[in-house]
C-alpha cells in the first residue's frame, strides 16, 4: 500500500448516525464548541459559500495535494446520502478544488456539504445552488487531475482533527468537528447548555437577569474600581 496515495474503505459502524445528525443541526456551532471546552475549530479561513443553511453529517475525508482535485472526484464517486467530505488540500488559493459541475454531480449523489481546505471557483453557482460549502477562498483558476491523495484518512485543518465518519457541523459561525466517539456526550453537553440559555434569555427579557457574577470576578482577579460601580 502507498503512503500518499491510497484509498481506504470506512468502517460503517464509524459514522455518526442519521439521529445525532438531526439533533446536532438544530444546535448552534457556538454552544458545541462551548460544551468542548473551545479547544477545536476549522479555523477563521474556512468561509460559508452558500446562501444560507446548516451543515451536518459524517465526514469522508480526503487529503489531496494543492490545487489537485482527482481525489475529490472520487470521493465524490464513494459518498454515501448525507456524507460531509472533507478535503486537507493545504489551504493553498492558486487553483480552485472544485467548481459547477462538480457542485451539480455532489447534488445528485446527495452529498450533505463540502469542508474545502483550498479554493473554489464559479462561486455564483455555489450561493444559486445552497449546499452547505465551507472554503478557504475563491479563484478562477481550474486544479489538476494528477493526484497523489488519500481517501478515509485522518485529516487536518488548523488543528482540527478530522477522522472518517466524525460529525461534521457548520453554520454561520464556522465549521466544527465532533469526534465519533464523543459524540453523545457533546450532544448532552450542548443540550443541557442550550437549555440553560434559553432560561437565562427569559431572565433577561424579564429583567432579571442576576449580573453579581461580573463583579465578583473582577474582585477575585484583583481589578481596581472606584466604590459604587
Amino acid at each position: 500500500m502507498t503512503i500518499g496515495f491510497r484509498i481506504l474503505p470506512r468502517a460503517r459502524a464509524r459514522a455518526v448516525s442519521a439521529d445525532l445528525v438531526r439533533a446536532f443541526a438544530a444546535l448552534p456551532v457556538a454552544n458545541v464548541s462551548d460544551s468542548m471546552s473551545r479547544m477545536t475549530a476549522g479555523g477563521p479561513r474556512l468561509s460559508r459559500m452558500h446562501r444560507e443553511g446548516v451543515l451536518a453529517g459524517p465526514a469522508l475525508t480526503v487529503k489531496s495535494r494543492p490545487g489537485d482535485n482527482l481525489m475529490l472526484h472520487k470521493a465524490i464517486d464513494m459518498a454515501q446520502p448525507g456524507d460531509v467530505i472533507v478535503v486537507d488540500a493545504g489551504g493553498d488559493l492558486t487553483n480552485s478544488l472544485m467548481g459547477e459541475l462538480m457542485l451539480a454531480y455532489a447534488v445528485k449523489r446527495g452529498v450533505a456539504g463540502f469542508v474545502l481546505n483550498g479554493a473554489i471557483r464559479d462561486a455564483d453557482a455555489f450561493r444559486q445552488v445552497n449546499l452547505p460549502v465551507y472554503a478557504a477562498g475563491v479563484t478562477h483558476r481550474g486544479p489538476y487531475k494528477d493526484g497523489p491523495g488519500e481517501i478515509n484518512v485522518p485529516v487536518a485543518i488548523d488543528g482540527m482533527v478530522i477522522e472518517p465518519g466524525d460529525l461534521v457541523l457548520g453554520d454561520a459561525d464556522g465549521v466544527l468537528s465532533v469526534p465519533f466517539d464523543a459524540a453523545e456526550t457533546v450532544l448532552a453537553a450542548t443540550q443541557a447548555k442550550q437549555d440553560a440559555e434559553a432560561k437565562q434569555m427569559a431572565a433577561i427579557e424579564a429583567g432579571t437577569n442576576d449580573r453579581a457574577w461580573v463583579d465578583a470576578a473582577l474582585k477575585r482577579l484583583g481589578c481596581a474600581m472606584p466604590d459604587g460601580i
